[in-house]
């Protein structure tokens, strides 16, 4: 088997930067950067790295093979000659997940998904010497990309999305995924020396991230991944690359994060994530529930509207003027909580930041592109990135 293995970081379309940038920041190279994934060269150590260390990938897998098909023989074909025996023990069984075809002579998603599986388990089942894959539940799972008849056989590495890091209690109204805060942090430029403000908190993702960051804390430390059941599973280099990541934390540092919202419930329910990730820092089993009252231990949380929170740090917990710092944000939005009016007046609302957080810098994700019109101000830029299954843009605005 060979030693170094192509894979694929799949990530929310606009997110592909951020990726890229963490794959070399492990020391992993880059291949190439396409639409919503990146990919990748690794050794094992390196896919157990990137599976706990990735912030703003959703999904690792393994490229089994990348070969070009202009009709259902020759995919057949060519999937049927790739070494899943390598990868795909005799006691699993084989699904494939979910099939993407764009630009493609081979369109009929149904038919790909059906003739992938059928040559597969053809090749497995040869080489096993038995006359069908097991239905036992324990199947590895495919995705099958294609684009510009190029196919690309995706072996899943997560098992859960990797944006499940184990923290979260409850999500909120609308939760903004784990990916797509760490995305932003990443895109955004902040830094740990400088203040971060959220003034939408929610259930806390921006601020739990940002901290997870600040402590060089692996966001996968408290997980387990699918790798676990193919035959590249290596216990030993897994255990190493966790005890690597665990020597990098670093809670002594100082950070200054602070969060609001004038929804109390949410103030409650970010404490309770902000008490799991601490439980899962430690090393302990995070405890379920919403626990009202908690502590949110060095991230500041507040139950303030947005209009009250001014500079130089919106809490009174810290005394020294902080000329400079970050707004991070996931502000209300139309189609997620079903009120364009409302959230158009926020983003009015939000304008007077201008005035009250002079100096500082804002990033924000929301679905509405005339975003800057109701603010009042152009954005220094704005990109289109996904939150989920909503199509979004990240605003950045350099200086307030």
């Amino acid at each position: 088997m060979k030693n170094q293995h192509n894979a694929v970081a799949l990530c929310a379309v606009g997110a592909e930067k951020a990726v890229s940038n963490e794959l070399r920041k492990l020391g992993l190279a880059v291949i190439d950067s396409l639409y919503g994934k990146v990919r990748f060269s690794a050794d094992i150590a390196g896919l157990y790295k990137a599976l706990m260390g990735l912030r703003a990938a959703d999904r690792l897998t393994l490229e089994i093979d990348f070969f070009k098909a202009h009709d259902f023989d020759d995919l057949f074909e060519k999937t049927r000659v790739a070494a899943w025996e390598q990868f795909v023990p005799k006691d699993a069984g084989f699904t494939v997940v979910k099939v993407r075809s764009n630009r493609s002579q081979l369109k009929a998603e149904t038919s790909i998904q059906s003739v992938v599986h059928k040559a597969a388990a053809e090749k497995l089942c040869e080489k096993y010497k038995i006359k069908r894959l097991p239905e036992n539940g324990n199947n590895a799972e495919v995705r099958v990309h294609v684009e510009k008849d190029m196919v690309s056989l995706l072996l899943d590495l997560s098992g859960e999305p990797l944006f499940k890091r184990g923290y979260r209690s409850e999500g909120g109204i609308a939760p903004l995924r784990e990916t797509t805060a760490a995305a932003m942090l990443l895109l955004s430029g902040w830094k740990r020396k400088f203040p971060l403000y959220d003034p939408f908190c929610g259930s806390g993702t921006i601020l739990i991230e940002a901290a997870m960051y600040a402590w060089d804390m692996a966001p996968g430390l408290g997980r387990r991944f699918a790798i676990d059941k193919l035959l590249i599973a290596d216990r030993g280099v897994e255990q190493k690359a966790r005890e690597e990541f665990r020597s990098k934390i670093d809670f002594d540092r100082i950070i200054r994060i602070a969060g609001s919202d004038e929804d109390a419930r949410s103030v409650s329910i970010a404490k309770s994530n902000i008490e799991r990730l601490l439980d899962l820092a430690e090393g302990r089993k995070p405890r379920h529930g919403t626990r009202t009252g908690g502590k949110s231990g060095p991230i500041e949380l507040v139950t303030l509207p947005m209009k009250d929170a001014r500079s130089p740090f919106p809490l009174p917990s810290s005394p020294a003027p902080s000329p400079q710092g970050f707004i991070i944000t996931n502000p209300p939005y139309g189609k997620r909580l079903g009120d364009p009016v409302q959230s158009e007046q926020i983003y009015k609302e939000m304008g007077s930041l201008q005035q009250r957080f002079p100096g500082w810098k804002l990033a924000l994700i929301t679905d509405n592109s005339g975003f800057e019109s109701f603010f009042g101000k152009k954005a220094d830029s704005c990109r289109e990135i996904s939150n989920g299954a909503i199509p979004s843009y990240f605003f950045q605005y350099d200086v307030l």
